[in-house]
Order: structure tokens, then C-alpha cells, then sequence
């Protein structure tokens, strides 16, 4: 859960400097700034994914990756790192040469402990206060990482779930037939306002639904129950095809933000005649002992979710 988040471009016209908190002990954030298979997870803007081709972490070391646009576009670059003092400080320096983005300035991630949570400061410095804003025009710098911050506080969140010892686990596979274009089933798991009319047992309503439908995109649905109460969940995009195939992960999350169940759902659209067969297969792994209980009424959940989709199709949706 994030206590503190901004993003700062007042205080020195040549930097942008964001400052985030996350409910998770400072050596295992330090720790996903040091494994390229953990960077892969979650730098870049919403929606870009990231390919490593060399990662060399110590001072002087280089990394040099690959970040893929959602619309196509390649961007290489090349991070050389000048201090490394773990798990407090990660100075690097960004660009240089031609064959790299155009960009460059020195940036300083600094980690605080803060009672058994860590707060980042990450510094970027640019040479000058036209390049920032050259570099917050054409790329759009500060938003960027206002989104990747965001990104690693979703893959902390995974990884320190993922750190805790599983209570329970199970798997189900759901097929289901729907007198229905296979590209309008489809746009119903991926389109918010159809999502929102579906998703959940019946009586439950989702007051909250979004549903980002690209590769690294995010999931949030808040639940209703009808006594009221409120389940949030949080995932990812994985791989999406339209309109073939969608994984995602789906992490139902506590009062507090933290995951209580972690889930990670494939679902199949195959085309019959103008109708579509749909083959839905989730797993859920709870990490917190309330979820035990909800994992026993997994199937039942969902059945009634791909229930009120099929009447949502029947009337023409």
C-alpha cells in the first residue's frame, strides 16, 4: 500500500524528483533493482515491456535493454552505473552516444527505512532546465515515471505476497458455450463498462472497474457485496490476442492494500459457427488465512460471474 507519492518539478527547474512508499522491507525493493528478471516486471510507462541484452551491476557496470512502446516504437538505452552502496543507495548515469535515445541526465534512487517499509527518492538531474523540459515534452518524462513508480509498487506488492508461505491453493477449468460473436465476448472481458456489468457473484456490483487492455495494462475492480461490503482486486495484463486469448493476474487484496490471494487466469476464445466457446482456467494461491475460505467457493464465484455474462450476451449486450 502506498503511503506517500509525488512527483516534484518546482524545487530545481534542471530535475524531476519523485518520492514514493511501499509496505515492504528495504532489502527485498533494493533487491528488484539488482535482478534484470525483476526490472523486466515493471520499468517503464504503463503499457511498455522491457528486454535486457546485457546487465553488468557494480560501479562502472553498464545495462544495456531495449524498452518496447504499446504502439511498436523500440527505445534503446544504456544505464552506466557510477555508486552502488546496498540496500541504501543506486546512482546511474543515462545515455550517451548514437546509438541510445537522445537523452541524458544522472539519476540517484536513495532507500529509506521508515518502520519496516521503504520510502525511494529517485533524483533525476538533467544539464540543463531546457533539456528537462524537452525531455518532459517529447517523452513525457515525469508522467512516465510517476507510472513506472507504480509499476514496481504493484511488483513489491507480488513479490513480498509471494514471500509469505501459501495456506491453500486451487485450480479450476470452466468451458461455457455463448450464442455470440467471438469479438463480443471478447470486448466483454476487456471493456470496462461491459466488464463491470458481469464480474462477480450475483448481487455483488463493481463500483470501481478498470480494465487497461494492453500488455502490462492494469486491472482494478472493487466488489460490492450486497451487505455492502467492499473486495478489491488488482492485477495485470500478461498476454492479450484479441480475440483469441487473455491471461492475467488477478490478486484479491485486504482493507489495507495487501494481497490476500494471488491469481492468474487464462482465458480462450474459440470460434463455432458464429458462436463462441469459452474456456476459462484461474489458479489461486492464498497467503493470508481469511482467503483459505474464499478459495473453496472459487468455482461457485466464478460460475455465477460466467452466468451473469451469458445473460449479459443474451440481451444484447
Amino acid at each position: 500500500m502506498t503511503t506517500g507519492n509525488s512527483i516534484e518539478l518546482e524545487a530545481d527547474s534542471r530535475s524531476i524528483i519523485a518520492v514514493r512508499e511501499f509496505d515492504a522491507p528495504r532489502d527485498l525493493v533494493f533487491s528488484v533493482w539488482t535482478d534484470p528478471k525483476h526490472l523486466a516486471q515493471w520499468w517503464g510507462p504503463n503499457g511498455f515491456t522491457t528486454t535486457t541484452s546485457s546487465f553488468d551491476m557494480r560501479p562502472g557496470g553498464v545495462w544495456r535493454f531495449v524498452m518496447h512502446g504499446p504502439d511498436g516504437r523500440d527505445y534503446q538505452n544504456r544505464i552506466t552505473y557510477e555508486d552502488i552502496v546496498p540496500p541504501q543507495r543506486i546512482v546511474y548515469r543515462h545515455g550517451g552516444g548514437e546509438d541510445v535515445e537522445p537523452v541524458r541526465f544522472t539519476t540517484t534512487v536513495t532507500f529509506e527505512d521508515v518502520g519496516g517499509k521503504t520510502r525511494i527518492t529517485m533524483r533525476m538531474d538533467f544539464p540543463s532546465a531546457a533539456e528537462r523540459e524537452r525531455v518532459i515534452r517529447e517523452y513525457g518524462a515525469d508522467k512516465g515515471l510517476a507510472q513506472t513508480l507504480g509499476r514496481l509498487e504493484q511488483h513489491v506488492a507480488a513479490v513480498s505476497g509471494a514471500a509469505r508461505k501459501p495456506l491453500a491453493e486451487r485450480e479450476i477449468t470452466i468451458t461455457r458455450s455463448f450464442d455470440a460473436p467471438r469479438a463480443l465476448v471478447f470486448k466483454a472481458w476487456t471493456d470496462a463498462k461491459m466488464l463491470a456489468q458481469w464480474w462477480g457473484p450475483k448481487g455483488f456490483t463493481n463500483p470501481r472497474c478498470e480494465f487497461d487492455a494492453r500488455v502490462g495494462g492494469v486491472i482494478r475492480i472493487d466488489m460490492r457485496a450486497p451487505d455492502g461490503a467492499i473486495y478489491p482486486m488488482q492485477g495485470e495484463v500478461r498476454e492479450i490476442v484479441p480475440p483469441e486469448r487473455l491471461v492475467f493476474t488477478n490478486n484479491a487484496l485486504d482493507v489495507d492494500g495487501n494481497p490476500i490471494i494471488q491469481g492468474l487466469t487464462t482465458v480462450i476464445f474459440a470460434e463455432e459457427g458464429g458462436k463462441t466457446e469459452l474456456t476459462l482456467h484461474t489458479r489461486g494461491i492464498a497467503v493470508a488465512e481469511l482467503a483459505v475460505k474464499y478459495l473453496q467457493g472459487m468455482e461457485y464465484g466464478w460460475g455465477q460471474s460466467i452466468d451473469k455474462l451469458a445473460d449479459l450476451l443474451a440481451h444484447g449486450a
